[in-house]
C-alpha cells in the first residue's frame, strides 16, 4: 500500500465506505451518461410544425421521428461493416417491420388489449425478423443480449406499435398505466392498449 494510500480518508474509515464512494461515483458516471446522451434541439416553429405533421403521417412520434431520421443519416452514411451501423439498419428494420404488420393486423381485427404482444409474437416467427432483432440488440451467438440494448428496443417497439394504430395505453382502477407480463417471448412486459377516444 502506498503512502498516498494509507492517509486516504477512505482507507482509514475501512473498505465500507470505499465501497459506498464507489458506489456513487459509478451512479455519477451513469447519470452524466444519461445526460450526455440527451440532446435538445431548437427548432424553429414552422420546422417544428412541418416534422410535427411528417412525424404523424408516418405514424410516429416526433422524438422517434427525430431519432430516425439521425439514425437514418448515420446508417447511410456509416462506414459497411461497423458494428453500430449494422446493428442501427437491424432496428430500423425491426421498428419498419412491427409497425407494418401491426397496421396489418390492426386492419383485419385483431386489435385487443394484447396487441402490443401479439404483434410481437407475430414477427418473431418470421425468421429474418429473429436474426434482425438479434443483431438490433447486440445479442451473442447463443441469444443472449445486453439488457440496455433489448429493454430500449422493446420499449420503443411497444410505443411505435400503439401509435401505429393510433391506440392509447390502458388504464388501471388506480389511474396508472395497466401493464402484463409474460414468459418466453421477445418481450416480457407490456403495455395494454385500447382504443383512442
Amino acid at each position: 500500500m502506498s503512502e498516498a494510500e494509507k492517509k486516504s480518508p477512505a482507507t482509514k474509515a475501512g473498505k465500507g465506505k470505499a465501497g459506498k464512494t464507489e458506489k456513487k461515483s459509478r451512479a455519477a458516471k451513469l447519470e452524466q451518461l444519461t445526460k450526455a446522451s440527451t440532446l435538445t434541439v431548437v427548432l424553429e416553429p414552422g420546422v417544428r410544425k412541418l416534422a410535427n405533421g411528417m412525424a404523424k403521417k408516418s405514424g410516429l412520434d416526433m422524438n422517434h421521428f427525430i431519432q430516425k431520421l439521425v439514425e437514418d443519416k448515420l446508417i447511410e452514411e456509416g462506414e459497411a461493416g461497423n458494428p453500430l451501423v449494422e446493428r442501427l439498419r437491424a432496428k430500423r428494420g425491426v421498428i419498419s417491420r412491427v409497425v407494418e404488420l401491426a397496421r396489418e393486423m390492426d386492419e383485419t381485427g385483431k386489435f385487443d388489449e394484447h396487441f402490443i404482444l401479439e404483434v410481437v409474437k407475430a414477427a418473431s416467427k418470421d425468421k429474418d425478423f429473429a436474426a434482425q432483432y438479434a443483431v438490433a440488440t447486440g445479442a451473442d451467438a447463443e441469444g443472449k443480449a445486453p439488457a440496455k440494448f433489448a429493454r430500449a428496443l422493446n420499449q420503443q417497439i411497444g410505443r411505435v406499435i400503439k401509435r401505429a394504430v393510433g391506440a392509447k395505453s390502458k388504464r388501471n382502477d388506480a389511474g396508472r398505466i395497466a401493464r402484463a407480463q409474460v414468459t418466453g417471448e421477445v418481450i416480457s412486459t407490456y403495455t395494454l392498449l385500447e382504443r383512442a377516444a
